[in-house]
């Protein structure tokens, strides 16, 4: 699986993490969808990692996935920064994965 950030989700992360210690999640969240299968990306800094989870190395350190999620992400993916929706979007060549992808501090 590759994962790589734009320039501007660079950035936003870095101001949204800025002097915050922990590690950054690509998290497949089912919490209020139903079942597992209507799941939602989002982006969690969080100080522990799941016996689950599996680190992946981008152009901007390490992301952690669910092995058990994976099957519900694409092997290519970018995360990329919308100013006008101050949202982060999860996208491969074949389609948006959310495009407006949260991100938050569960540390």
């Amino acid at each position: 699986m590759k994962i790589e950030w734009t320039e501007t989700a660079v950035k936003a992360i870095r101001e949204k993490t800025d002097g915050k210690s922990g590690l950054m999640k690509l998290k497949y969240d089912t919490d209020g969808c139903g079942c597992v299968v209507n799941g939602v990306t989002a982006l969690w800094l969080v100080s522990t990692l799941d016996d689950d989870d599996e680190r992946i190395e981008t152009n901007n350190g390490p992301i952690y996935i669910e092995k058990s999620k994976a099957i519900f992400l694409d092997d290519e993916m970018k995360i990329d920064f919308v100013l006008e929706a101050n949202s982060f979007q999860l996208k491969s060549p074949n389609q948006f994965l959310n495009p407006r992808m949260s991100f938050s501090d569960r540390t």
